[in-house]
């Protein structure tokens, strides 16, 4: 009846005809363009076929259908609005095309149906979902709102409150939910699915009970708890300055309640346009294409990497139990080594801490953190060395400690064995050059804590050579984590980009700024804590010493020429949450978890180093000389070659630092302001020194109108 490279439809027999997405050459369903279209010809041959009865939508993949293609959003979001909007209402026409078709229709959600394919399954009349599948409508994590119907339809089918909630949310919901808020019909063992649905439909078909349904869904809302409505509304609000698709659904929902199916996606239309034209909506779809490109780039060093089947640790403090645990954890054997008894049992006991912990919360079974903790095996020598296949040294961050112990560790492995150091600052062309093998030692940069934070940065020495690299790179991916290959230099990547944000910060201080205020008009505007309250938690004589580091290897940006309050702080003792006294004080919860209070004696320390006495700033001024020195030397960085993509420099920074992913990452900040704004905010600091002075690189790009994500 037709067939095309996503979409087919047979007729299997009794007056129906089976409409399968089935997406060739690809292991998913998704909405593009060619399917959108593909389902406009479809709906068009069953509405002409002959003696066609009823429809089953089925998914000839592992999933039902996963969403629409986010690749396409870049082009589509930078037409103008009313072009964004005519285009939508276009596609949503085919649905309503397909939904209104003259014969009832069932879809059998097999697996998977996010996004527009829960919407696709909305405009059916009924839904039969297998026990193992979910549906959803993520489409807020993009800073969007559902656009094929989703805020109409569903608002339709379930209550309206409830329909709300899964927007603003975007969590995918289990089938026995689904079927207890009326989302979907039938929830059956998958083996049993298709004819489950068959049975359905035939209902359908004898009954007559879908017209009646249908009627009803075309018309107002007919189910609304006004008081979750508005207290979910409210909600929403709170967080709209930085992501305000929950709160754009809301009103969308709540100002189309009363108006008929058609008239509501006109203003589903209009409202999708709107949203897709806010900078938040362009910041979360570009790190979803980031986040792709750098899973792609994992899958190639995984291919190019030696197998790891056996790892070992050098170093069992809290750092070196947290990568054991998370190899371990994620299938990789792992030796543990240390010099000291005492520190293998603290090792020991930070993995045996999160593995309890993961037992607690219902996320393993006490058989399989036993197992675990099993694949850590504490040892005080290297007999059992030369088995493993690669190395993390992970002890005291001393360049001639390291250096000593990676000499040492490398006559006890096999020739082939990589080896890697996980430091935060120091040069790997240093610590390389101690060694035999230096083409087989890379760095392998773990933030802090290891089981949690998702990035992990592979730093090439000018010796290493491209297996050791790919291999550290994969080993990192097969832990879980996002690897993102860097040159050696102070600082590497992240914490470099990190120490412009601190140099903005220190200077201004020096120049009078309150560092309570800096915090909070830093934390309103997106990070999730302030650069004072940071320093405490990071802590003042860790700080003090990375700063040296890396702004001594870039002065002509971040040399400060004065006291700084970071090492004012350290040599008075004040070391932040460790001691308890930093920029601020902090006394413990009755969990035992330290709480942030003001301290005059910070307060007083520094005022003795504001020479010109304390200034105020107005809160532009204050963002602007903070994230302007990131941007920069974000370009710094993708004009040396620090890391090889926009991309991979801006999710470095969204999964190493926690920049605020409204913004997408410093060079995407950039785009958003537009670089000639950024040029110009550089010129009206360039007084404060180099970190304000505009690289080569974006002022090339401000003048050819061009920008980093085109």
């Amino acid at each position: 009846m037709f067939k095309g490279q996503s979409i087919r439809v047979e007729a299997i027999g009794g007056g129906i005809v089976e409409l399968c997405f089935d997406r060739g050459g690809d292991s998913i369903n998704k909405f593009d363009a060619r399917t959108v279209d593909e389902l406009r010809s479809a709906s068009a041959a069953i509405a002409t076929a002959n003696d066609v009865r009823g429809v089953l939508v089925s998914s000839a993949k592992n999933v039902f259908i996963v969403g629409a293609d986010i690749f396409e959003f870049t082009a589509m979001f930078a037409l103008p609005e009313s072009e964004i909007a005519a285009n939508t209402a276009k596609q949503n026409l085919v649905f309503t095309t397909f939904e209104d078709l003259p014969v009832p229709i069932v879809t059998a959600i097999n697996g998977l149906a996010l996004g527009g394919g829960f919407e696709m399954a909305l405009a059916s009349d009924y839904r039969v979902i297998a026990d193992t599948a979910q549906v959803g409508l993520p489409e807020v994590n993009l800073g969007l709102f559902p656009g094929f119907g989703g805020t109409v339809r569903l608002a339709r089918l379930i209550d309206a409150a409830l329909a709300l909630d899964w927007i603003a949310s975007g969590r995918p919901q289990k089938p026995e939910a689904a079927k207890s808020a009326g989302a979907v019909d039938a929830v059956t063992p998958a083996a049993d699915l298709r004819d489950a649905a068959l049975v359905k439909l035939r209902e359908a078909i004898g009954s007559g009970q879908w017209k009646a349904d249908r009627v009803r869904r075309r018309g107002a809302v007919s189910a609304l708890n006004a008081e979750s409505f508005a207290r979910l509304e409210a909600a929403a609000a709170q967080t709209a300055r930085h992501f305000p698709a929950a709160s754009a659904a809301a009103e969308l929902i709540g100002s189309s309640a009363k108006l008929s199916r058609d008239d509501a996606l006109v203003r589903e239309a209009i409202g999708f346009a709107r949203i897709a034209k806010t900078p938040t909506a362009s910041a979360l779809v570009q790190l979803f294409i980031n986040d792709q490109a750098m899973k792609k780039k994992a899958r190639a060093y995984a291919k190019m990497a030696h197998k790891v089947e056996r790892s070992a640790v050098l170093g069992a403090g809290i750092m070196g139990g947290g990568i054991a645990y998370t190899s371990a954890a994620r299938g990789t054997p792992v030796l543990m080594k240390d010099i000291a008894q005492s520190a293998l049992d603290l090792g020991m006991g930070e993995a045996r801490k999160l593995l309890d912990k993961q037992v607690q919360i219902g996320r393993l079974k006490p058989e399989n953190a036993s197992a675990i903790a099993e694949a850590i095996v504490p040892t005080l020598d290297y007999s059992a060395f030369n088995s493993v296949d690669v190395v993390v040294e992970a002890i005291v961050e001393n360049i001639n400690a390291k250096k000593s112990v990676l000499a040492e560790v490398e006559k006890r492995v096999r020739a082939d064995a990589i080896l890697a150091s996980n430091t935060s600052s120091l040069s790997i062309a240093e610590i390389g050059g101690a060694l035999a093998r230096p083409e087989n030692f890379v760095g392998m940069h773990f933030f802090n804590p290891v089981p949690v934070m998702p990035l992990v940065e592979v730093i090439r020495g000018p010796a290493t050579s491209d297996i050791a690299a790919a291999t550290i790179a994969g080993y990192a991916a097969a832990m879980g984590k996002t690897p993102v290959v860097v040159k050696d230099c102070p600082g590497f990547l992240v914490n470099r980009i990190l120490t412009a944000y601190f140099v903005g910060f220190l200077r201004l201080v020096h120049d009078g700024g309150d560092f309570e205020r800096i915090d909070r008009v830093m934390e309103t505007y997106g990070w999730p804590m302030g650069p004072a309250y940071l320093q405490d938690v990071i802590g003042m004589d860790t700080s003090s010493h990375v700063v040296d580091s890396i702004t001594i290897g870039y002065p002509e940006r971040m040399h400060l020429g004065f006291k700084d309050a970071i090492h004012l702080l350290a040599e008075n003792g004040r070391y932040g949450q460790k001691n308890g006294a930093g920029f601020y004080r902090y006394e413990a919860d009755e969990k035992g978890r330290p709480q942030k209070r003001s301290a005059a004696e910070a307060r007083e320390l520094i005022a003795e180093a504001q020479a010109g006495g304390s200034r105020e700033f107005s809160d532009q001024e204050i963002i602007d000389r903070l994230m302007l020195p990131m941007i920069n030397e974000a370009a710094v960085c993708l004009e040396q070659g620090v890391a090889g993509s926009a991309a991979e420099i801006d999710m470095s920074l969204i999964l190493g630092l926690g920049f605020p992913r409204q913004y997408g990452g410093a060079l995407k900040y950039a785009d958003i302001l537009g670089l000639p704004v950024v040029i110009e905010k550089l010129a009206r600091y360039e007084s404060l020194g180099g970190a304000y002075r505009a690289t080569r690189l974006l002022r090339d790009l401000a003048q050819r109108k061009a920008c980093f994500f085109d």
